[in-house]
């Protein structure tokens, strides 16, 4: 890669088709390996339901035990069942003109919908991606690009990309052909080039574009990056091999029991002919002419050990939750009255893998919201991206008697805004303040009413 951007910076940013090959040669294995993760959350394409014994005959069920999408599941509904909260210094400069900014683009691109999917894609594949884009109406747009699509450029020396490399395949129809070609777009800090591939396998500019290279409109590059963690890691990726165990063990199980069906019968001093045995059956009972010691029949049943193997499928579950870092919900303690100090010891190592996220998560923001500055001060909008803030809650069951007793202890000992932030109902605290002010506001005028002397002459 650094060998790449050498070329670049002596080529003054201006890419070649070599390079995109290159780029594109060497993202290969990353892309093959977020697709197989994706399509395993999927159930699209798993070991199990490939299986085959070259005994045609052998009962083969095939059953597959979703756990990576489990694991991915709860972590996303955890970390960001509620959305992340927003907020703007109020002490900046046109800090009311810069919340409305803030407030609009939320609403315009349903950020708390793409927050959601932006998780749920790091946690699968290691990474997400987003694209940030001006529209025909000149507002700034933010959508979700499939990570395998993605390829940053960096300088070591610094900790954001120089150039950055979509690329997806398209559909060219020439008449009644159909050809599959990749199309790549370019992005530096100013503009976006694309470029398609032709039938020699070089990488040209797109002529269906009418203006190529374009504006973009951002002063840095608009593709971003969210990182699950340092590794760029899925959370299912290391366990994958105690999935398909369990697969295996649960599906050879199943086809054991079902062999069952197919139950063997002995005879003994009696053969029986086709006839005999088609008339069986029909009425369930046999017929035998024969007497004397030794004639008889009888089924021939196979003993299973079925608790070797559930002790086998449960260290496999235990394993798999304990790896993935995850949680057994079906655990039979979740359902009795825990309190809040043991649910949260239970969700400790589901919470540590959140709280790596959290902190890219909100590194990966930081870069989103400084290249959308930038079309803001175009627009007269100056909005100092570190003034942003972003708040995450995790999506737990909650105990309001406690929450309130807890809070009601601190009153006095801790501002007002720290000691609603502990309250989980509280989704904006500057609001409730403004709030209560507002209703203080009301007792006091109710206070100073004069209600008059009583009496009447």
């Amino acid at each position: 890669m650094q060998d790449i951007l050498k070329q670049l910076i002596a080529l003054d940013g201006q890419v070649t088709s070599d390079i995109i090959k290159d780029l594109i040669d060497d993202h290969a294995p990353t892309r093959k390996k977020m697709l197989d993760l994706y399509n395993r959350y999927k159930t699209d394409d798993l070991p199990i339901l490939n299986r085959e014994f070259e005994d045609e005959g052998k009962i083969n069920r095939k059953l597959n035990n979703s756990f990576d999408s489990e694991i991915v599941d709860t972590k996303v509904g955890y970390f960001i069942g509620n959305p992340i909260s927003y907020q703007v210094d109020k002490e900046q400069p046109g800090a009311e003109k810069v919340d409305a900014t803030l407030q609009d683009i939320k609403l315009r691109n349903n950020i708390d919908d793409l927050d959601s999917e932006t998780v749920k894609m790091a946690t699968i594949c290691g990474y997400s991606a987003r694209l940030l884009y001006i529209d025909r109406d000149g507002l700034e747009r933010v959508m979700n690009v499939n990570p395998w699509e993605v390829i940053l450029i960096y300088d070591r020396s610094i900790n954001e990309p120089q150039f950055a490399l979509r690329y997806y395949d398209v559909t060219i129809k020439a008449g009644d052909k159909e050809t599959t070609m990749t199309r790549v777009e370019w992005y530096d800090d100013t503009t976006v080039t694309y470029y398609l591939q032709d039938d020699k396998g070089e990488y040209v500019l797109d002529i269906s574009e009418p203006v190529n290279p374009q504006p973009h409109l951002f002063d840095l590059v608009p593709l971003i990056i969210f990182p699950n963690n340092e590794e760029m890691q899925g959370d299912a990726e290391k366990i994958l091999n105690l999935i398909d165990a369990y697969d295996r063990t649960l599906s050879d199980v199943n086809s054991e029991i079902e062999q069952f069906r197919l139950a063997y019968m002995a005879f003994y001093g009696y053969d029986p002919d086709e006839e005999t045995l088609a008339k069986a059956r029909q009425t369930g009972a046999f017929g035998l002419d024969e007497k004397g010691e030794g004639v008889g029949i009888e089924f021939i049943t196979k003993q299973m050990n079925d608790t070797a193997i559930e002790n086998h499928l449960n260290r496999l579950e235990g394993n798999i939750m304990r790896f993935g870092k995850s949680v057994n919900m079906t655990d039979e303690s979740f359902a009795s009255n825990l309190s809040g100090v043991a649910i949260r010891y239970k969700l400790m190592p589901l919470e540590n893998k959140c709280i790596t996220l959290e902190r890219k998560m909100t590194a990966a923001l930081r870069q989103q919201f400084k290249v959308l500055a930038t079309a803001w001060a175009k627009k007269g909008i100056p909005v100092e991206y570190t003034n942003i803030y972003f708040s995450f809650k995790r999506n737990l069951p909650v105990n309001l008697l406690d929450e309130a007793q807890t809070t009601a202890h601190l009153k006095g000992l801790v501002s007002e805004r720290t000691r609603l932030s502990q309250l989980s109902f509280v989704d904006d605290v500057d609001w409730e303040l403004e709030e209560m002010a507002k209703d203080n506001e009301g007792l006091v005028n109710l206070d100073n009413i004069d209600t008059g002397g009583g009496g009447g002459g």
